[in-house]
């Protein structure tokens, strides 16, 4: 009987030594967050939620001041990114110099999900710029600005960054076109060495 306790005793041992799924996320490292431009004298302007009707506008609105932006598209929000409307928008906004960031499939809260539902929001739409763009994503942010551990790994073996930002326009919350402009003239006059600033690519008032 000693001897069978002792034994059940080394394997119990020997199974705790092994690596679980858990132990490995654990020790995997975490991906960079970015709360600010990292050039000086740089405004970074991102447009989150879309692929959606406002995407012409908000391209055509940048090209014609000389400057490129980063759309942070997700895959099922507004509408399916795999629409032949969306996929045009996606295409017309690549092609026009802008990058392309992921915003997850469904705008989920990722803090709320396991290690293989962040997974799946994350590859899904990755998977559809692949597709449509022929680009592989490099930046990723997350909905609601919400992340924990777990969201910085999976970005990190996906070679991804994640992006917060530094400015709310406040579109999202019903801010006017005034109260924007307000906004971004207020942080302007601070003389800033730079400034990341969230808008919405959804929003009438932000085109």
């Amino acid at each position: 009987m000693l001897t069978s306790v002792v034994f059940l005793a080394s394997l119990l041992s020997l199974c705790a030594a092994v690596p679980t799924p858990e132990t490995e996320k654990r020790a995997t490292p975490l991906a960079n967050v970015i709360y600010n431009c990292y050039q000086s004298n740089t405004v970074a302007l991102t447009f989150d939620d879309g692929p959606w009707v406002y995407a012409y506008d908000v391209s055509k609105a940048l090209v014609a001041a000389g400057a490129k932006g980063t759309f942070f598209m997700n895959g099922n929000n507004y509408e399916c990114i795999y629409n032949a409307d969306e996929i045009k928008r996606v295409q017309y906004v690549y092609s026009h110099g802008h990058q392309i960031g992921a915003h997850t499939w469904s705008h989920a809260d990722l803090t709320q999900l396991s290690w293989d539902q962040i997974h799946d929001q994350m590859w899904r739409i990755e998977e559809a710029i692949f597709r449509i763009t022929g680009a592989y994503v490099a930046y990723m942010r997350p909905p609601y600005g919400n992340y924990n551990d777990l969201v910085r790994q999976a970005a990190y073996v996906r070679g991804q960054q994640v992006v917060m930002w530094d400015l709310d326009s406040g579109d999202s919350l019903g801010a006017s076109v005034a109260q924007q402009e307000q906004t971004y003239n207020n942080v302007i006059s601070q003389h800033p060495q730079n400034i990341l600033a969230l808008n919405h690519e959804t929003y009438e008032t932000t085109v």
